[in-house]
């Protein structure tokens, strides 16, 4: 039985693959994130013609119809290149949302606008996903005959720009809200990582669109959303690790190259071994969203938080390999480091997700 990827599914990652090394090299990627943009629109587009934005999208709205290991895939390259484009909420989340919890006349009105790119959605569960601040919660009610929302949203991944978001309420329930409606302020957040945007929604009576079909979609959202960072994680620590291993070929001390000292090649040696069982966590988590989706949230909780501690081994060890120059913007090695720490940080951390984990299995109460 071949446990690889799929002769399909392989010309997907080389179309992405060969595409992404034409249009986000550093230089492009360090130019948008100077600019403070957090997306540059012609990647965007680019990639949205090569059907990224589609690819969780039914056939009959305009999408791809394929399945979350192939939004895998696309991930990790895109983790590769950190990219400065939105993806895990606007191209996994916010179609599966729609999609999963969506009715008819819903699914037809955004998901045709969704799988060509011209409507981008941000998805606000952060405070589901990652444990809920005094400070920041979301409440639904009715007034009139209007559902309304009040509070803040902290963290709302692919936020910036969007014309619509997803959002979660404290019960779990989740809602449609369209950019610019009454009583909604949109705050653009700064972090470490200026590849994506992440954005702060604050309600007041804003009115709301409840999502009005399914039950659990809310966990479905997040499971996907956390294996599609998982790969984003992967394939930035696989170019962490060769970018180390070039680098120590090509640096020369004491007249040989350090790669040629035991204590480098037991850093760039450990770096892969820890890399190499990411793979198979990250493409079976994917794998069990179509084929076992009652397995979906363990399988999720393992490769996110074992991606997470392995990416930031990885991100520490490779900078350690390049020494000072690591630190440089000139070698460029931070904008990788910056994304696995942010991933890291995305919809529950290691600890968090392992104490999910751990209750899933009876292990914990």
């Amino acid at each position: 039985m071949d446990f690889g990827l799929s002769e399909e599914q392989e010309l997907i990652r080389d179309s992405f693959q060969g595409t992404l090394s034409r249009i986000s090299d550093l230089d492009t990627v360090r130019q948008t994130a100077e600019a403070g943009a957090s997306m540059d629109k012609s990647i965007w587009g680019e990639l949205c013609a090569l059907g990224m934005a589609g690819l969780l999208i039914g056939e009959d709205y305009g999408g791809a119809g394929l399945n979350l290991l192939e939004a895998a895939v696309v991930a990790e390259e895109l983790g590769r290149r950190v990219t400065p484009v939105p993806f895990v909420a606007s191209a996994v989340m916010a179609p599966l949302a729609i999609g999963l919890g969506g009715d008819e006349e819903q699914r037809r009105e955004w998901l045709p606008g969704m799988a060509d790119g011209s409507l981008r959605l941000g998805v606000a569960v952060s405070e589901a996903a990652a444990g809920a601040r005094e400070d920041a919660s979301v409440t639904a009610a009715s007034k009139g005959n209007d559902n309304v929302l009040n509070g803040r949203a902290l963290f709302v991944l692919d936020g910036a720009g969007a014309d619509a978001y997803v959002v979660a309420d404290g019960t779990g329930g989740l809602h449609l809200v369209r950019a610019g409606e009454s009583g909604l302020d949109t705050v653009d957040l700064k972090t470490i990582d200026r590849t994506r945007a992440i954005t702060e929604l604050r309600f007041d009576n804003t009115p709301a669109e409840p999502l009005r079909q399914g039950d659990g979609v809310l966990q479905t959202i997040i499971d996907a959303g956390r294996v599609t960072l998982a790969a984003d994680s992967l394939g930035a620590g696989e170019v962490m690790l060769q970018q180390a291993v070039d680098y120590a070929a090509e640096r020369k001390q004491f007249g040989r190259p350090i790669a040629s000292f035991q204590a480098v090649k037991h850093m760039c040696a450990e770096m892969a071994s820890e890399l190499q069982p990411c793979r198979a966590l990250v493409w079976y988590g994917a794998y069990t969203m179509e084929h076992d989706p009652g397995g979906l949230s363990l399988a999720a909780a393992f490769a996110k938080s074992h991606v997470d501690e392995v990416g930031r081994f990885v991100a520490r060890t490779a900078t350690e390999v390049h020494g000072g120059m690591g630190f440089t913007d000139l070698m460029g090695l931070h904008y990788w480091f910056k994304r696995l720490g942010v991933n890291r940080a995305y919809l529950g951390s290691p600890e968090r997700v392992r104490a999910e984990a751990a209750r899933l299995q009876g292990f914990a109460a």
